[in-house]
């Protein structure tokens, strides 16, 4: 790896943004021990920053400080699991129930267009996650609840340590598809009640493939 060159952004949130990545792509596995001496040298840094980072990513649940041991990449146990499945579930739920009012026709042509784009994705498992995420956070701009976006993001990202063993899981990548297109029908239709059901639906599926084993 080559040094990181200081730049507008504070380098530790630079740090930050490169650890970030690599637990979520698992190449920093769920309970493994971060090496900050190793990764200051890598990164051609001071270990300062480096810690700074780390802290970072211990308020938005990604790393577990431990006292007298240092820096663990935090294991998701299946009841935070479920918290943080049934958290999102209300949260973007009832943002679905308020775009299903409230949106305009071009926004849920936007919506419509990234639901296109996630079929045309289902051979390509990273693309797939990416447009998913798009169109979930997409739809939490248009219900225009600051506070509750930030609650979604920072619960996303904890979900993110488990999410491989969801989307992976035999035919859920299919059913992820089918369960968008029914919040979608019901976008289009306008049933803030149908839509929010939809959207919990969703979750509750989404949940119990990331609980289960992979096939």
């Amino acid at each position: 790896m080559s040094a990181l060159t200081l730049t507008p952004k504070a380098l530790y949130e630079e740090v930050a943004e490169l650890l970030r990545q690599r637990i979520f792509s698992n190449e920093l596995a769920p309970g493994s021990w971060i090496d900050e001496l190793r990764l200051a040298e890598a990164y051609g840094i001071s270990r300062t920053p480096l810690r700074e980072a780390l802290k970072v990513l211990a308020t938005e649940g990604l790393v577990t400080m431990k006292v007298r041991r240092g820096a663990y990449v935090t294991e998701v146990s299946e009841k935070d699991q479920r918290d943080v499945y049934h958290l999102l579930s209300l949260l973007e739920s009832d943002a679905t129930g308020v775009v299903a009012q409230q949106a305009t026709e071009a926004e849920l042509a936007e919506l419509a267009q990234l639901h296109q784009e996630l079929k045309a994705a289902t051979q390509n498992t990273e693309r797939f996650f990416e447009i998913n995420e798009q169109f979930h956070m997409r739809l939490l701009e248009m219900a225009n609840n600051r506070w509750r976006t930030q609650l979604v993001l920072d619960l996303r990202k904890v979900m993110k340590l488990n999410r491989h063993n969801s989307l992976f899981k035999s035919g859920r990548i299919e059913e992820s598809l089918q369960e968008h297109q029914d919040i979608m029908d019901a976008l289009l239709a306008h049933d803030a009640a149908l839509s929010q059901q939809s959207m919990q639906t969703h979750f509750k599926n989404g949940l119990h493939a990331a609980s289960s084993p992979l096939a």
